[in-house]
Parts: structure tokens; C-alpha cells; sequence
């Protein structure tokens, strides 16, 4: 199958409600399908959102909301996310979603690809979490390395956030042969008024827009940007109340692109629900490869190659 229909989902999640999130997953999931949509990408920590609060706000102020939100961290293993996955397979499509991953008393940032038989088929953990976000989640191992999987649509990959500024990670995605990438990212914001707030430009949606963007016309592989939203009755919760640089409605920039870069459907509005879609075809992929394939004729291994170490750490080894 060559010509398949993807989407990206660009929504406000349920904040800090596991429940809620799960129910709204449901909710997407059935509305893409109706769409006649095969492979649907989620944003970064889709559940139970991106905690924008932990960039504004001090440890100390954040203790309550952390504590909430590790209590609606989704369980891989979890009755809830099997309601997600027999979704996903009601929906005979391709998922991959991202959320808070629960693993004992610590947190990830993953990634699971769902089958359309609604098999977990991979698992990924964002390998390193960016500046404050390491207080919150841990790193992902070796294994999550792995960033592509087969499927009836495809080879289909997923990197998370600033995963998309490691030149070597990325690299090492195209030598696994992506051709449809989900790129999920959290809300990002315009550049605020230097007066009141000094920022970064690489920590606005349009930075993040031009990242991935990038990664289609580096990897020549189609590439799904999914973002959140945040709207102002929700900046309490959050803890966002009074900062200059979240606003609302905003943080979404999501898009499709295609293997050269192009953008493949209307952009919607930064604070705007959607799943933005586009038809493609996987051929395509040639058009782009001819000229430059990152990872084949374009290379030069014997001057330049990367050095990966494929096997992941344990925090317990037993003796035989």
C-alpha cells in the first residue's frame, strides 16, 4: 500500500486527568477513523498534558501540581490504555501516542506505536528530557534508540520535542528507513514582548515548526507535526497564571509535510482543535531520495559514520 491518509492531532488535552485524557484519546481516535485516516500522530505528553508550569513557576510552587500530575501519568500496562489500544483497533489504523509513562515512582516522556490490531508493537522514552523538564522525567534508555517500526502503511517513526535538534539520534532514524514520522511536540509559544519577558527564539512554534520541517527535508520522509493548545480557563490548573510567555488560545503549529519539505494541507489557527490531514503517497518518497538520501548515496562512510551502543542499561544485573 503506497497511498495512505495520515493525520496530526492539534487539541487542548484534559489536564492532569487520566480518565479524561483517555476519554478524549477515544474520542480522536474515532473521529479520524470516521476520516478515513490510517496512521494518526498524538503530541508530546498528550496525557495528561504538557505541565507548562515547571518552565514558569518554582519547584516549590509546583509541588501540589506535580503530585497530581504524577498520579494521572498513564500505566503502559494499564486497564486504560487498553481501552485505548482496542480503540485503535476498532479503528483498524496505526497510532503512535504520546504521554506521561508511569513506571513505578517515576516518570517518562514515551511514545507507543499501536497497531492496527492494537498491539503495542513499540515502546520509546524521550532519551534525554530538555533542561527543566529533567526534574520531572526520567532519561529513556538504549531502547529507545528504536524510533521506527513496519506497518501496513509504512515504516513509521516518532521523536519527541528538542529529540528533533540531536543531529545523531536523528541520523540514526533515517538509517532505520522512516518514511512517516510523527514529530510530537507540546504547546509552544510566540516570541513574547522582550520588555517584559527575555526569551528564546528556538523556544517559540515557529522554531519547533521549522525543526521539523527541516527533519523532512533531511530524512525525505513525510512528517506529521502534532501540538497542544492551551486556552485561558485553563492557566490556573497549570499554574501559568500571570507569565508573558503562554497565550491563550495558542501553542499549536501543527502541519504536515511531505518528503521535500512541502506542506501538505491548510495550517489551522495556533489555538485552534483539529486533526490536520493529507493523502499521500509513500512513492513520492523517490522524488526526494534522487537528490539527496541522507543515508545512501548521499553519504560518505568512510569519512563520517555514527557509533551506536544498541543495548540498554539495567539498574539490576543477578549473578550466575
Amino acid at each position: 500500500m503506497s497511498k495512505v491518509r495520515v493525520g496530526a492531532v492539534q487539541s487542548e488535552p484534559v489536564w492532569l486527568n487520566l480518565e479524561g485524557s483517555v476519554d478524549k484519546t477515544i474520542s480522536l481516535i474515532k473521529s479520524a477513523a470516521r476520516d478515513g485516516i490510517k496512521v494518526l500522530g498524538f503530541p508530546e505528553v498528550w496525557i495528561p498534558g504538557y505541565p507548562w508550569g515547571i518552565w514558569t513557576t518554582s519547584v516549590i510552587g509546583n509541588v501540589e501540581m506535580i503530585h497530581d500530575y504524577m498520579d494521572n501519568s498513564l500505566t503502559k500496562d494499564s486497564p486504560q490504555m487498553c481501552r485505548i489500544q482496542e480503540a485503535v483497533k476498532d479503528a483498524g489504523m496505526f497510532v503512535v501516542l504520546g504521554y506521561s509513562e508511569r513506571d513505578g515512582a517515576s516518570l517518562y516522556m514515551a511514545q507507543s506505536f499501536i497497531s492496527p490490531d492494537g498491539e503495542i508493537v513499540h515502546h520509546r522514552r524521550k532519551i534525554k528530557p530538555t533542561h527543566v523538564e529533567r526534574t520531572l522525567w526520567g532519561d529513556g534508555q538504549a531502547d529507545s534508540l528504536i524510533s521506527v517500526v513496519d506497518s501496513p502503511f509504512g515504516r513509521i517513526g516518532g521523536l519527541n520535542c528538542w529529540e528533533h535538534l540531536q543531529p545523531l539520534l536523528r541520523y540514526y532514524e533515517y538509517s532505520q528507513r522512516v518514511q512517516i514520522h510523527v514529530a510530537s511536540w507540546p504547546a509552544e509559544f510566540e516570541m513574547p514582548d522582550p520588555e517584559k519577558q527575555p526569551w528564546l527564539y528556538h523556544e517559540t512554534g515557529e522554531a519547533s515548526y521549522r525543526a521539523s520541517q527541516f527533519m523532512a527535508i533531511e530524512g525525505q520522509t513525510f512528517v506529521l507535526v502534532a501540538s497542544q493548545i492551551i486556552t485561558e480557563e485553563n492557566l490556573e490548573k497549570n499554574n501559568l497564571l500571570g507569565n508573558h510567555v503562554t497565550k491563550t488560545p495558542g501553542g499549536g503549529f501543527s502541519m504536515i509535510f511531505g518528503p521535500d519539505g512541502k506542506p501538505l494541507c491548510e495550517p489551522v489557527g495556533v489555538g485552534e482543535e483539529a486533526i490536520l490531514k493529507a493523502d499521500i503517497d509513500l512513492r513520492d518518497i523517490d522524488y526526494a531520495k534522487t537528490f539527496i538520501d541522507t543515508v545512501g548515496h548521499y553519504a560518505r562512510p568512510d569519512m563520517l559514520s555514527l557509533l551506536v551502543n544498541p543495548v540498554a542499561a539495567k539498574h539490576v544485573t543477578t549473578m550466575k
